[in-house]
């Protein structure tokens, strides 16, 4: 039964009244009071009889035990009325204290919110590739190996490696390759247009009975069996044929290959590594039928049968590629492959498995794109470092208001609460809070995801229609709230309240210690974050501004040259003519991700091919314009010159494949060596040698990330007219494409006109950092501000604890800067020894972190310290803010008040 306003304002008169209890404690007092008069009206008595009741338990030890006694028989008789007092006192105390609910629930909220989106992060990365039914038993094969001091890790493998995988090893069901070829442009019979598209791939014909790909339409085991054949997602059934039945339809691709459409497919779930909209049969190429096991060129997965031992198989595997190598390796480099493994070389073979491959790939080439397990971690911990500030927060504030509240726990305890009955009461505070801060978590959540989605490349969704979901959250409430004020419940609940009621309560360092320690804590993890992020944005810094051995700006690359046919070279003198233009150039190969390699190797002429003077090295097929208009430095001997006949057979070599070769100089008249490679059916001859004359030597150009070591390349003049790159010099981009493109048009009115920017094209190699960057400064930030609001509060109240103290200094002449000093010192030793602290495991993760790069930033002391710097003001802005408003305050008000 609950109390009219009259009565609870008559109660309030007599309890002023009767001067029962100090002044501050009447808001406690009445509080509690009122329940206990609810719960005596509730078995029954008038509210007068109840009243007297409660006021007459101020009497003896025996009457104020047999109250609790009275108390403890109610409460076990009727825990749904003790659950509702409860229930009731806690959003009376909550509303009663509204500053500090505000910085707690605010606190608590935001980090919430950020938990619940990076958790939404980590479980969408986590989730690659669960869709499929066989998942627990599709692998791939991935080769490592060392071939002359030179390690390589390949995620592609030799043609005919499936094959073998399912005719040689009883282990394995079915096997399947992709081959993937670059860009189309795509067309129907029924289009006047081309449209240019990358998610396409060739595919043996197991891939439906391997993958649960939903088929729509046509028969999975006969979709991609013929050559010139095509199946294709949903998505581009609706894109080239509209409401049409596709199938049987034909689809050109770049202007003269037609293939006939036997299936449409379900498009491909975001999170799958294998992110295909077209697949061509593998049977149309004819490099498919390679038989050379030094080759590698095809991605080959593999389904095993169940119960197969993953580590004897990976034995039965490297048996079984020994056995195909052996001949190989004895035909081209003249060695047994017991000699070539005593010259510490070696191939060897390892399976992944298919849930590895998003998180667990670091291959210089691979199917799509893949993710880091690393950033997983680091987002999952800083998930956690949020949610455990936010918590550190509310025990500081709990903790320090523990004097205020050992007052009210007295004169409950006096009233008839048991212990158990606080802790209840204070723990069930705890629990509104944090179920107040999820639902507000959930709004801000809600409203960020489509920033976060732009940030993290994601396109993740908060599931509000899920049961499941709204069970989580009521459970981590439930959890969390429970784990920040377990502590203070007990800590509060355990006060004697003889001591309190007659002032003699000393709290100790205890408590103190505790919120110094909380304190400390949480700005170590600010400084960690800090320094994380600043350590990041360096070493992006250094790679942008690294001289990379070419020039990435105002370079303009035109896609889709070779759809010119004859045309292309007419184009590019065209363009070259333009104002704008100062070079262009005729190449496929560009020092960026995403263009042709090539890589083979070579030997000087004058000796016989052996595993000790081969070396690998990219082969790059250029025009005598491409160091020009790349911006390269010749730094010995002389470029290419089409008008000399002999240079059709000249090379340029690196500063690396110099050293590699041993040669000191180019114009010593060095040729190189290689097997004669055919390009249409990817076959090498060991009896046939291509020659390549060296005539110059470039300085050493970064064409992969900065992760890897800059390997041998040497330039070729001949022909990869894929794309052209042109170099323009004037800060009017508009101008430029607008003219290029006009030209273009000229030539190709029928073909889209695709372009991009060298140095934008660069910037992609390192968007997942760019992410983690942008990722760790925002949710740094909020870190720090959540420790800040804490922090805020804290100060608040310590400033509001002395303000006697501050009003007898300022009387004696104190001046404000002193008392700011006196109350903000304090905080800046645990800055400082948060500092100390996080320095040493600071630089322990980034030189982890940065030990991924072969070309780094050297991280000085002075980025720690900048840190320490900006931990360090912010936080005496925080303090700072409270100290000057206590200092400034009247000290006549403060003293009277006391």
């Amino acid at each position: 039964m609950e109390l009219s306003n009259e009565q609870i304002d008559y109660i309030q008169k007599d309890i002023n009244y009767r001067g029962i209890v100090l002044e501050d404690l009447e808001e406690e007092l009445l509080d509690h009071v009122c329940t206990l008069v609810e719960e005596k009206m509730s078995s029954g008595q008038r509210f007068i009889d109840a009243y007297d009741a409660v006021i007459r338990s101020f009497g003896s030890d025996q009457e104020i035990q047999q109250v609790q006694n009275q108390t403890l028989i109610l409460s076990n008789n009727n825990p749904k009325i003790m659950f509702r007092n409860y229930f009731k006192i806690a959003i009376r105390s909550l509303s009663k204290h509204k500053f500090y609910s505000f910085i707690n629930v605010a606190g608590l909220a935001v980090g919430l919110a950020c938990c619940m989106l990076i958790s939404l992060f980590v479980a969408d990365e986590l989730s690659y590739d669960g869709h499929h039914k066989h998942k627990d038993r599709i692998y791939r094969v991935v080769r490592h190996g060392n071939f002359n001091g030179n390690e390589f890790h390949y995620s592609v493998n030799p043609a005919p490696l499936a094959s073998a995988l399912v005719e040689e090893l009883p282990e394995v069901e079915k096997a399947v390759r992709f081959r993937s070829r670059g860009t189309y442009l795509v067309t129907t019979d029924a289009m006047t247009e081309s449209f240019k598209e990358n998610r396409l791939i060739f595919s043996d014909p197991d891939f439906f009975q391997i993958f649960s790909v939903p088929l729509i339409e046509g028969n999975p085991e006969t979709a991609l069996k013929d050559p010139m054949t095509i199946a294709i997602s949903k998505s581009m059934a609706s894109k080239y044929f509209g409401t049409e039945d596709p199938l049987g339809k034909i689809m050109t691709l770049d202007g003269d290959e037609e293939y006939h459409v036997t299936a449409v497919y379900e498009d491909m779930p975001t999170n799958s590594h294998l992110q295909f909209d077209f697949l061509m049969s593998m049977a149309s190429l004819e490099e498919s039928k390679n038989t050379e096991w030094l080759s590698n060129n095809f991605f080959t997965y593999f389904l095993l049968k169940d119960g197969v031992n993953e580590k004897l198989f990976e034995q039965k595997l490297n048996d079984m590629t020994e056995r195909h190598l052996r001949p190989e390796i004895m035909a081209y480099i003249g060695k047994s492959l017991e000699e070539f493994k005593e010259a510490g070389n070696y191939v060897v073979f390892n399976i992944q498995p298919l849930q590895d491959i998003y998180l667990h790939s670091s291959f210089i080439f691979d199917i799509g794109p893949t993710g880091d397990i690393t950033y997983v971690y680091l987002f999952a911990a800083v998930a956690i470092f949020i949610l455990v500030i936010a918590c550190i927060n509310f025990m500081n504030l709990s903790t320090a208001r523990s004097s205020n509240r050992a007052k009210e726990v007295g004169v409950r305890k006096v009233l008839g609460s048991f212990r158990s009955h606080l802790i209840k009461q204070f723990l069930l505070e705890t629990i509104l809070l944090c179920l107040l801060a999820f639902v507000i978590a959930i709004a801000l959540a809600s409203m960020a995801v489509p920033f976060f989605n732009d940030l993290a490349g994601k396109s993740i969704e908060i599931p509000l229609s899920s049961p499941v979901f709204y069970g989580v959250i009521f459970l981590c409430a439930l959890f969390i709230g429970v784990l920040a004020g377990v502590y203070p419940a007990f800590f509060l609940s355990a006060f004697k309240p003889i001591n309190v009621l007659k002032g003699k309560l000393a709290l100790g360092t205890g408590s103190s210690l505790i919120r110094s320690g909380l304190v400390i804590f949480q700005f170590f993890i600010s400084i960690l974050l800090i320094i994380a992020t600043a350590t990041v944005y360096q070493q992006l810094n250094f790679i942008q501004n690294k001289k990379l051995g070419f020039a990435k700006e105002q370079v303009l690359i035109i896609g889709d040259a070779y759809m010119l046919n004859e045309k292309v070279d007419p184009f590019k003198k065209e363009i070259e003519q333009l104002p704008q233009i100062t070079s262009a150039s005729l190449s496929g190969y560009l020092p960026v991700h995403g263009y042709n390699r090539s890589d083979i190797s070579f030997w000087e002429d004058g000796q016989e091919p052996s595993q000790n003077n081969m070396v690998n090295m990219q082969i790059w097929r250029v025009d005598e314009d491409y160091i020009s208009t790349l911006g390269m430095e010749l730094i010995d001997g002389r470029n290419f010159n089409e008008e000399i006949a002999s240079d059709s057979n000249a090379i340029i070599i690196n500063e690396a494949a110099l050293r590699a070769y041993g040669f000191k100089k180019s114009s010593d008249n060095h040729s190189l060596l290689t097997f004669h490679f055919d390009g249409e059916t990817g076959v090498v001859s060991k009896d046939v040698y291509d020659k390549y004359n060296v005539i110059g030597v470039v300085k050493d150009f970064h064409f992969e990330s900065m992760k890897e070591d800059i390997s041998p390349v040497g330039l070729s003049l001949g022909r990869s007219a894929s794309v052209i790159t042109a170099k323009f010099a004037t800060e009017d981009v508009q101008s430029v494409l607008a003219s290029v493109e006009d030209t273009w048009k000229k030539f190709a009115p029928e073909l889209p006109f695709n372009y991009s920017f060298l140095d934008s094209d660069f910037g992609t190699m390192y968007k997942t950092e760019k992410r983690v960057a942008t990722v760790f400064t925002v949710f740094s930030g909020l870190a720090v501000f959540i420790g800040c609001l804490g922090l805020f509060a804290l100060a608040a109240f310590m400033a509001e604890q002395r303000t006697k103290e501050i009003g007898i200094r300022k009387v004696l002449g104190a001046s404000v800067g002193g008392i700011v000093f006196m109350l903000s010192k304090e905080f800046s030793k645990l800055i400082v020894v948060a500092f100390v602290i996080a320095v040493p495991l600071a630089w322990w993760a980034s030189s982890q972190w940065l030990s991924n790069y072969s070309y780094k930033v050297d991280i000085g002391l002075g980025l720690y310290l900048v840190a320490g710097l900006i931990a360090f003001v912010i936080a005496w802005l925080t303090v700072g803010y409270q100290s000057i408003k206590a200092a400034r305050s009247n000290p006549v008000n403060s003293l009277r008040s006391e």
